[in-house]
């Protein structure tokens, strides 16, 4: 008897542990196998690589190039350094002035290459965060350089400054009589609301201060109707900085209710199928550029790894995949929309790939150029009490949400977007925009140069297509032609949608022009043993011995 009581409380014990190991087990196998995929094992190797750096002597010999080429080089940092500091003075100075007392400076300075060059770079090419004015598609700096804009204001900037000097001017006319009142509504909020509505095909809006305070409400409101604590991000998308969404590296707490699942994989399909603690699943549609992979930047750009492919047809049907899981599941489909939306389509990536999500989070661009979050939703998911519970709510405030100012150049942006000098920008976008980017791989390809760009309509990816550890000196040439980039340098152009013709070919002239000058100085050199493999094998060895180094310090210091 006291033998068939053990043997019913394991068969009892393997009924309920078996499911849970298989769960688990379809959960590790759904993460995307690379470190993107895997957030606590990224950030505990990001604390253990020490600090190096490549003296002036080996700078220019990292790749292992010979003396002649090293040489090359040196001479080419020379001129580029004279011509930065003629061209740039004014800027630079003002710049270095205000640096060490603004972090967002010191972070981005710092990060614009590998860091183990950072410092010489820093030292003959700093870059100046300083601009005059605006002009069509170019920036005019305090020195008067005339640049054309390939940052895109981090995603803002889709219909060119002048439009959103526009909204912003009519915006604060229509506010002037009402003022910074807060708590009370502009009528503006009524139009506002009835057009998101009528874009996003959802039935209920909120306002908030930023994209990031957009995910973190819709997220808060997909477990409060769910009942579920779990929510589901891809590797690599990037959805704000709030902690529960950016897993891994640059986050000093590791969240504990977020899978970072592999995108594009049926594993992940299996996953959402099965499990039931999960509330939502996020989308950025930013990630069909180049899915599983983070944001690409020139600072993590130590070999020609990089890669970027746009599939509209696949990702469409990745998402069709999404939206019937997730129905299937009652899981709250989420498209974070704030870099894209208004950018691929009048009604965003809901429009462009045909699929509806339960929530929807607009920012950047949808308050005429103003700060900005929304999140419109079914009007049962947006509910933030419930009837029958009334102390059981879903708490959300802001002091600046609807800011009257924020409102009505919101509204201004709206009724523009409706009108059809607008409307046309959107005509034959694509094959537009791809067929510049062929015009431009053509012309790089023709001129045996190693680059090329893949692109997401106007947000293109720079790729490199030979082994190199000094791709990211490219920025540096291309500023020296005129183009303005933001801080994370070639891996992310973003052009505003009224780039003429003319416009384009002068940037493609520029561009080729840069890697050329680059070619010509000898930064490409190559060698059939220098591989992307071999280069990452001497990062990892000279991290290693680095911290061997500051282990045996650490050591020595204890002992003495």
């Amino acid at each position: 008897m006291e033998d068939a009581g053990l043997y019913a409380f394991g068969a009892t014990a393997l009924a309920f542990t078996v499911p849970t190991l298989d769960r688990r087990l379809a959960l590790s196998t759904a993460k995307h196998r690379s470190l993107a995929g895997h957030a606590r094992l990224a950030k505990r190797l990001a604390e253990q690589i020490p600090y190096w750096h490549y003296s002036p002597e080996h700078f220019f010999d990292s790749d292992g190039a010979p003396a002649d080429v090293a040489a090359q080089r040196r001479a080419a940092m020379e001129r580029l350094t004279q011509l930065y500091a003629q061209r740039f003075a004014k800027t630079v100075a003002l710049t270095a002035s205000v640096r060490e007392h603004t972090p967002d400076l010191e972070f981005t300075s710092r990060y614009r290459v590998p860091f183990q060059y950072s410092a010489f770079v820093r030292s003959r090419l700093p870059f100046g965060a300083f601009l005059e004015r605006s002009d069509g598609v170019r920036l005019i700096d305090l020195d008067g350089n005339t640049l054309y804009d390939l940052t895109g204001s981090y995603g803002v900037n889709v219909f060119g400054y002048d439009f959103y000097k526009a909204c912003i001017a009519d915006g604060a006319t229509r506010a002037r009589a009402l003022g910074p009142v807060l708590g009370a509504y502009h009528p503006a909020v009524a139009d506002n609301v009835a057009r998101l509505c009528a874009i996003s095909g959802l039935d209920a809006v909120s306002f908030h201060m930023s994209g990031t305070e957009a995910v973190m409400q819709a997220v808060r409101l997909a477990r409060y109707h769910t009942g579920r604590t779990h929510l589901v991000r891809f590797a690599g998308a990037y959805h704000g900085w709030w902690e529960d969404v950016q897993p891994g590296v640059g986050n000093p707490v590791q969240p504990k209710e977020t899978y970072t699942l592999a995108e594009m994989h049926e594993r992940t399909l299996r996953v959402l199928a099965r499990r039931r603690d999960i509330a939502c699943v996020l989308v950025n549609p930013l990630q069909a550029l180049h899915p599983n992979a983070s944001a690409p930047g020139d600072s993590s750009l130590v070999d020609s790894s990089r890669r970027a492919h746009f599939d509209r047809n696949a990702y469409r049907q990745w998402l069709e995949r999404l939206r019937e899981v997730c129905d299937a599941r009652g899981i709250v489909l989420i498209f974070d929309e704030v870099f894209v939306g208004f950018r691929l389509a009048p009604g965003g990536a809901q429009e462009y790939f045909g699929v509806r999500a339960d929530l929807v989070t607009y920012g950047k661009t949808v308050a005429g150029g103003l700060p900005i979050g929304v999140v419109c939703g079914r009007k049962a998911l947006m509910q933030r009490f419930r009837e029958e519970r009334p102390a059981d709510i879903c708490f959300a405030r802001g002091t600046f949400n609807s800011h009257p100012y924020v409102m009505t150049s919101m509204q201004a942006f709206l009724e523009r977007l409706d009108a059809p000098e607008v409307r046309a920008l959107y005509e034959g976008l694509d094959a537009t925009w791809d067929g510049r980017a062929a015009a431009l791989n053509a012309r790089l390809e023709g001129a045996g140069l190693p680059v090329r760009v893949a692109n997401l309509s106007t947000i293109w990816t720079t790729c490199y297509t030979q082994p190199s550890r000094y791709n990211w000196m490219l920025q540096y040439y291309l500023r020296a032609e005129g183009l303005a980039l933001s801080w994370v340098g070639t891996g992310r152009l973003i052009f505003s949608l009224n780039y003429t013709a003319a416009d384009f070919a002068d940037v493609a002239d520029r561009f080729v022009a840069a890697a050329r000058a680059m070619a010509a100085d000898g930064w490409w050199w190559t060698d059939p043993k220098l591989t992307d493999r071999v280069i990452r094998r001497r990062v990892l060895r000279e991290a290693l011995h680095g911290r061997l180094r500051e282990i045996v310090q650490r050591f020595a210091r204890a002992h003495r």
